[in-house]
Parts: C-alpha cells; sequence; structure tokens
C-alpha cells in the first residue's frame, strides 16, 4: 500500500490559524508548551507525582543526576580538575592587565564555618495535596513524607526506561500523556475534547530511535487526539528559531548536550553527537565545591527536591566566566521550605563559580555524576510497518560495478523480493556506506567523553565537504539553558580560535547565542512554532486518518529530516 502524494485540500490552502497550533518541546528537567501565536511557552518541571498504592515500591527520580560514591580515586581525580581549571585562570589576565589570583578554599572555609543563618519569618506549612496525579511545578508543593512517586520521563535526552517501577515503555508513554494533557487542558485552557481542531508540532531529539518516534507520533493523533501533527528536530528548530539558514547548532541542556550541523532546514546525519551531561551535573560539579569550602546551609541534601532546586538557582545567580571577578566574594540566599522557618545564610564564594561552568571544557569534574559517554547516529532496526524502508534499499539494491571494477561479490546485493516494482538495472540505488551495524545509537568510545569544545570541531570535522566545514566554523549557534552563564560563549570563542584548522580559519569566527534577544532554552521551542506557520510546512501535516492507515511509512514520507 503505498502512501498518497499530500494533496492540499480546499480547506488546505489557507494557512492554519497559530492560535491553533501547539508546540511542544519536551526535556529531561523542563517541558515547554505553548501556542505557535504565543511570544513565550508555559514552562513547568517535565514531571509527575503518582500516589502509590498501600504497600506499593518506594520510586522516586531524582531532580538533579545523582552524585556517585566518593571513592578515594574519584576525590583525587576531582580536586586534581579542580587545580587545573585554577591554575589555567591565575594564568589568565584580567582586562586591566592584572594577574588573576586564586582565594585558597581553606580561608574561603573559615568565613563559611562562622556563617550562622538569620530566621526571616516562620515559614508557610506543606500545601494539603490529595489528589493522586500531581503534575510539574505542583510536584515541589508535595511534602517529601507523603507516600507519592515521582517519575520523570525523560532523561539524558530520551525516554526515561529502567527496571524499577514506572520504568517501562507504557509507563513512560502514560507519563506523557498526563504531563502533556494536564499542561494543555489547566494552563493554557484547551479542553482535551477540543484537540481534534488543533495541531501539534513536536520536537524531537536530533539523536532519535525510529520506535520512539513511532510511539510518540500515535500518542498525539491517537491518544491525545490532535488533528494533525509534524515532528521537528532540536537543532534544525534551533536554526528557525535564530533565523539562521545554515550552522553548527550546540546545544546545552540540562542532563545533555547535543551537537549538529545544519544546512538549510537538515542535519547531518554523521555530524550529530550527544554527551551526558548538562547543567545538571555542572550543578554537582558546583555542589562539591561549595562544601569543600564548609557550605554554611548544613542541612542541604540532593534527595530533597527543594534543595537541589535551590542549589540550580545559586547556580544560575552566582555563576559566570568574568575573569574580572577575582577574590572572595560574598552572597546571600534564602532558604524557604515549607514546614520550616525561612533562614538567610551568608555565604562566601571564590573561583568556584567560575570552575563550574568550565568543567563543560574540562569533563573529569563531571565524573561526579558518573561516567559518561558520547552518542552518534547510527543505522536503525527496521520495522514491520514499513517494509521499503532504508533497509530494505540497502538489502536489495544494486551497486553498479562499473564504478568500481573491484568490487567483490558481497557488496553487490541482488534485489530478491518479487513483490519490489520492476526497476531498470542502471537505475543505482545509493546504499549509505558510512553506517555500522544495525544499533539505535553507538557510543564514539567507552568512557571517553569529549568536550564541549572537542565536540564542535569532531562534529564539523564529519561534515560531507569542506566548503560546509567552513561555513559551519563561521556560523556556530549555541542554545539550551546551560548556556545562560554570562561570558562562557566568550571562552568557548576563544578556546575554538585556538584549534580550529588553519585551512577553515574564516574572517569571522562567529558564536550566536541569544539571538534577537529570546531566552536561549527557548530558541528550539520559537523555531518550531515559526516552522508551523510557513507556508511550506502544508505538506508536511499528517492527519489522524493518514496516521491510522500508513502508520510509520507515513512518517518516513512527510518527516522533514532524512529517516
Amino acid at each position: 500500500m503505498s502512501v498518497p502524494s499530500h494533496d492540499p485540500g480546499p480547506e488546505q490552502f489557507q494557512q492554519f490559524p497559530s492560535n491553533r497550533i501547539i508546540v511542544i518541546h519536551p526535556g529531561s528537567f523542563y517541558i515547554r508548551i505553548g501556542r505557535a501565536s504565543d511570544l513565550i511557552p508555559v514552562k513547568q518541571l517535565h514531571c509527575i507525582a503518582r500516589k502509590r498504592r498501600p504497600g506499593g515500591k518506594i520510586y522516586r527520580d531524582p531532580f538533579v543526576p545523582p552524585s556517585v560514591p566518593k571513592t578515594k580515586e574519584l576525590i583525587e581525580e576531582l580536586e586534581e580538575c579542580r587545580l587545573q581549571i585554577s591554575h589555567t585562570l591565575q594564568s589568565c589576565m584580567q582586562s586591566n592587565g592584572a594577574r588573576r589570583y586564586a582565594t585558597p578554599p581553606q580561608q574561603i572555609a573559615a568565613f563559611n564555618r562562622r556563617s550562622l543563618p538569620e530566621t526571616e519569618n516562620d515559614g508557610e506549612p506543606w500545601p494539603q495535596v490529595q489528589c493522586e496525579i500531581v503534575v510539574g511545578d505542583l510536584v515541589l508543593d508535595i511534602d517529601p513524607e507523603l507516600p507519592y512517586n515521582i517519575h520523570f520521563p525523560f532523561r539524558r535526552g530520551d525516554f526515561n526506561l529502567h527496571s524499577e517501577v514506572g520504568g517501562s515503555i507504557s509507563s513512560v508513554l502514560n507519563d506523557l500523556y498526563s504531563i502533556w494533557s494536564s499542561i494543555i487542558e489547566y494552563k493554557l485552557g484547551i479542553p482535551l475534547l477540543e484537540l481534534i481542531k488543533y495541531r501539534c508540532v513536536l520536537l524531537i531529539p536530533d539523536i532519535y530511535s525510529r520506535s520512539h518516534l513511532k510511539y510518540l507520533t500515535s500518542l498525539l493523533l491517537k491518544d491525545l487526539g490532535f488533528g494533525h501533527c509534524f515532528l521537528v528536530q532540536e537543532s534544525v528548530g534551533a536554526t528557525f528559531g535564530a533565523g539562521i539558514g545554515s550552522a553548527c547548532v550546540v546545544d546545552i541542556g540540562d542532563q545533555k548536550t547535543a551537537i549538529s550541523c545544519v544546512e538549510d532546514g537538515i542535519s547531518h546525519k554523521t555530524t550529530r553527537l550527544r554527551m551526558d551531561y548538562g547543567t545538571g551535573d555542572v550543578c554537582q560539579a558546583l555542589s562539591w565545591m561549595f562544601h569543600k569550602s564548609a557550605f554554611p546551609y548544613k542541612n542541604w541534601n540532593e534527595n530533597v527536591p527543594r534543595d537541589v532546586i535551590l542549589m540550580r538557582n545559586l547556580y544560575q545567580d552566582f555563576c559566570h566566566v568574568n575573569l574580572d571577578v577575582c577574590g572572595p566574594q560574598e552572597k546571600t540566599f534564602l532558604v524557604d521550605h515549607p514546614g520550616d522557618v525561612v533562614n538567610k545564610y551568608t555565604l562566601q564564594v571564590g573561583d568556584e563559580c567560575i570552575i563550574s561552568p568550565l568543567s563543560l571544557f574540562y569533563t573529569d569534574l563531571l565524573k561526579i555524576t558518573g561516567p559518561k559517554t558520547t552518542k552518534i547516529q547510527n543505522r536503525q532496526p527496521s520495522d514491520a510497518e514499513d517494509p521499503f524502508d532504508a533497509e530494505f534499499l540497502r538489502e536489495t539494491g544494486r551497486k553498479r560495478e562499473a564504478a568500481d571494477p573491484t568490487t567483490n561479490e558481497s557488496q553487490q546485493f541482488e534485489a530478491t523480493n518479487e513483490n519490489q516494482p520492476a526497476t531498470n538495472p542502471d537505475d543505482d540505488i545509493v546504499v549509505d556506506t558510512l553506517e555500522g551495524g544495525p544499533a539505535d545509537m553507538v557510543s564514539l568510545a567507552p568512557g571517553q567523553v569529549l568536550s564541549l569544545d572537542a565536540a564542535i570541531l569532531q562534529s564539523i570535522d564529519r561534515c560531507p565537504s569542506e566548503e560546509l566545514k567552513r561555513k559551519m566554523y563561521s556560523s556556530i549557534l549555541v542554545v539550551g539553558g546551560g548556556v545562560k552563564v554570562h561570558g562562557l560563549n566568550l571562552w568557548l570563542q576563544n578556546r575554538l580560535a585556538l584549534q580550529i584548522p588553519y585551512t577553515y580559519k574564516t574572517e569571522q569566527l562567529e558564536i550566536v547565542t541569544s539571538p534577537k534577544d529570546i531566552d536561549p532554552a527557548s530558541t528550539v521551542w520559537k523555531g518550531a512554532a515559526v516552522m508551523s506557520c510557513l507556508e511550506s510546512a502544508i505538506e508536511l501535516w499528517i492527519n489522524q486518518s493518514e496516521w491510522n492507515r500508513y502508520g510509520l511509512k507515513i512518517l518516513r514520507e512527510r518527516a522533514p529530516f532524512i529517516w
């Protein structure tokens, strides 16, 4: 059954109203959902709390990548990496020409040990929670003593699958349905029964699993009941959000950093990299250094959600890469947990506020959250719903002998499928020889994790042509919540400028971070909203009846990316 070419009916010649297009950008920590006509999306924690049945198993996903046990070896490695960054900073100059100096952690610790909390007021009690299910930011209002399990359906930029309670693919999809439908209904004010009149654009990771995309499309069209949908890769969304035709897109998220070279709306498959680190891991490095310097809030605990949010806020408010800030700085913060008094603490900080964001370049410091990998997109297993996919072509395609008379026999595949339409033997079917064996994703080298600058160089180096490499070096777009650290882009620019191969040194190595004054964490969302309103998007939409009839085949034929 072949998929019909898209025949826009009379109603599709008109532009679909942007206030009836919902754009969903799911992340490992936050989710952003809004109408394509909105200036900014609704942002909520991408999590759900479910009331535990009496005697049920306890399961709570952490609000930050958990730190691993601090063995003697690990502490030595972390300390060595911290000192390496500290020495690099000491060799830098301030803008007035003075040399930088570091304040020893012992001196800062002496101050922090004497720092006592001041009580501001009595605080509020924990809110009363009776619901079976709590979604998004409200999960923070649940007293940890209450019998709720907490689930984040995404982890490290992909489905959070595990062997514990709630870790199956059906549980993850069920959680996604509950979170997304709740935000659409209560935050956007759209009754679920109305969704048949709405369309949806879903942002997906650059390195994806086809089977996951199949589940997600069914979730949108069958379960949530949208009239139409299409899927867009995050890096492509970023270029549309920034208004740039082509760029090497660097997306620093909470638990993953993804890099991909995008040219005119297409992400080049070979250039996609995903590293298992992000802002969450950097926050754990900051927490470790704060505690080395006698962090005055002694009860801080990474297993308490509100403590984690506090540390994330300290990272956002205190961390920077500004070499002119030198010596100890005094900062204050409030600890305001329900059921307790509100305390104000005074904290002295030193270079740990610069060292922690620089762990993106010195990744040994991120071992605090365990070993990491770097993933690349690889060949994927076939699905019975789509028998004529690339795998079929690969297995049955005919490679022309004349191109290389020395081709050995094992490389010439005979067409064996009798149902296949007769083809001219001279018609070449391109067989992608770059890829390895069938697998969803492959790690580059186990245990080897690329730093941010090395990963950008590696990604650009995988571009198929010299001209494209040159284009990418002159246009590097950095998006995601992790880039909001003041001065990080300049440090990255300086690191890259020293390492770019001589032949590609362009007039201008440009790093764009917050284009058009958009919050860099929302650039990707904004781009998908822009895309959905373009005239060319008309042929991307998949409707319910097409999905029910053709399944995965229609996704391959309509997807705005190479399947």
